[in-house]
């Protein structure tokens, strides 16, 4: 009997780290996606176990996961920072998330169901009534606008019946995700993104995949021109600043 309740203990005590390292890794990845955590800075283990309110074990557990996903840098001897962000990659992740998206929709199309229709609704629905910014005056992101935009992407794709060909979507989709925090500031009020998403919709439900593809297209081409005229921006502002 005293074996059986050691051996629950010890049971109940994975659990509890496996659930406290899966809880800090989303925390983690959701900080880092959404600029909490700049690309580049430190993560020191007793500094983040005291933001996040967890033991080393649990965090450096999360902090591995984070790094074989390419979103935590691993270095030798220093420990772990978050990961950079190449701007010379932007091109190659925007094509390539083009191309496996546009992929995976027409797959998606051709299984399409009303299920689908009306989950694709009820998104477009609360993404209209929920404001993109937290404040009106200036840019403030809303944590809510942005859970029901991945979700309106995912959706989209949901039909595709390749598992890893939507695992690589949403690889690239939060990858690129992390590209885009840099320069929605400066794109804030300038597209009509609402009419972007509606056009994609309607295409989609038509069976129209050939317009739907074009449509998502242009979609990601136009986020990659913002964030790469926020970054040339940004560089400008900063060659003048050193003189």
């Amino acid at each position: 009997m005293a074996r059986k309740t050691a051996v629950s203990a010890v049971s109940e005590r994975g659990v509890t780290a496996s659930t406290r390292a899966s809880a800090v890794y989303e925390q983690l990845r959701a900080d880092i996606a959404h600029g909490l955590l700049e690309p580049g800075s430190k993560l020191r283990v007793e500094a983040m176990c005291s933001r996040y309110g967890v033991g080393a074990s649990p965090l450096r557990e999360a902090l591995s996961r984070l790094s074989s996903e390419g979103l935590v840098q691993r270095i030798d001897l220093r420990g772990f920072s978050v990961a950079s962000l190449n701007w010379d990659e932007l091109p190659i992740l925007t094509h390539n998330r083009i191309q496996l998206e546009n992929m995976a929709l027409r797959e998606s199309i051709a299984l399409r169901d009303a299920a689908l229709e009306e989950q694709l609704v009820l998104i477009l629905y609360r993404l209209s009534r929920t404001p993109r910014s937290l404040s009106a005056e200036h840019y403030v992101s809303n944590p809510a606008w942005e859970a029901l935009h991945r979700d309106f992407h995912r959706a989209l794709l949901s039909r595709c019946p390749s598992r890893w060909l939507l695992s690589f979507c949403d690889t690239l989709a939060e990858e690129a995700y992390r590209f885009r925090q840099v320069s929605v500031d400066k794109s804030f009020g300038k597209r009509a993104v609402h009419d972007e998403h509606m056009a994609i919709f309607t295409a989609v439900v038509e069976g129209r995949a050939d317009d739907a593809v074009k449509l998502l297209t242009a979609h990601y081409q136009l986020t990659a021109h913002d964030v790469a005229n926020a970054v040339k921006e940004r560089a400008g502002r900063a060659k003048l600043a050193a003189g």
